[in-house]
């Protein structure tokens, strides 16, 4: 028996000798990265003795990206992630993201009202009706099937995944089919349908506080619902 352990180590040793002098060693991408860097603030440059606003895009649209791969922030994981691994930490991350930019949008459109009394980006309340609920279940169900919404799919084309450059065609392809056949969703179901602006019915305050409220409560039943998936699973 002694000797039959000692041989079978044996092999095991050799076996993890063979397969680790196959493995590859990992390239250096460090030039490769410095390489890039220098490319992204070469070309920045550039772009700013064009035109000024083209640099202030391309630097935000850099750093914009950076962010979503360095956070994996991604809408599509918020709603999917605690249907399939009951973990709701990105869509918690969604919800404080909303809570923020309700307070700061408000902040920007309450000031530009008391000041001109004019609102900026009025012409982005949309109408509700049908379209709406047609356009939202085609495209959950796409971007699930993508695996990415529209800032997830460009963040991970930039990593190399053939998927979603797949799924990127496919959306520009889609985009194009939607934008041909508006007219005939707002003729038939926009142009009757009404525009809800919150502080038009609740007032600027009660609006913000509606609104916080709604989100704090889904914060709170997302907490709740990862501790109840994760305690049954344990």
């Amino acid at each position: 028996m002694p000797e039959n352990v000692g041989e079978t180590q044996t092999t095991q040793t050799s076996t993890i000798r063979r397969s680790n002098s196959k493995r590859k060693k990992k390239k250096n991408q460090l030039p490769i990265g410095f390489a890039v860097f220098v490319l992204i603030v070469a070309l920045g440059i550039f772009l700013g003795l064009k035109n000024g606003t083209l640099a202030l895009y391309w630097t935000f649209g850099c750093c914009f990206g950076f962010i979503l791969q360095k956070s994996r922030f991604c809408f599509t994981a918020s709603l999917r992630d605690p249907c399939i691994t009951g973990s709701t930490s990105v869509t918690r991350a969604v919800l404080i993201a909303l809570a923020i930019t309700t307070i700061g949008f408000t902040a920007i459109k309450y000031g530009a009202f008391i000041n001109s009394g004019t609102i900026p980006g009025q012409s982005y309340i949309m109408p509700i009706s049908l379209a709406t609920a047609v356009g939202g279940i085609m495209f959950g169900i796409g971007m699930v099937i993508a695996g990415g919404c529209a800032s997830g799919t460009l963040m991970r084309v930039g990593e190399g995944f053939g998927m979603q450059i797949l799924s990127l065609f496919f959306f520009v392809i889609g985009s194009l089919i939607g934008a041909n056949h508006m007219g005939w969703w707002t003729l038939h179901f926009n142009a009757t349908a009404p525009k809800i602006f919150l502080p038009d019915v609740f007032g600027w305050a009660g609006a913000v506080i509606l609104q916080l409220a709604i989100i704090g409560l889904l914060y709170i039943a997302a907490d709740l619902y990862e501790k109840k998936r994760m305690g049954n699973n344990e």
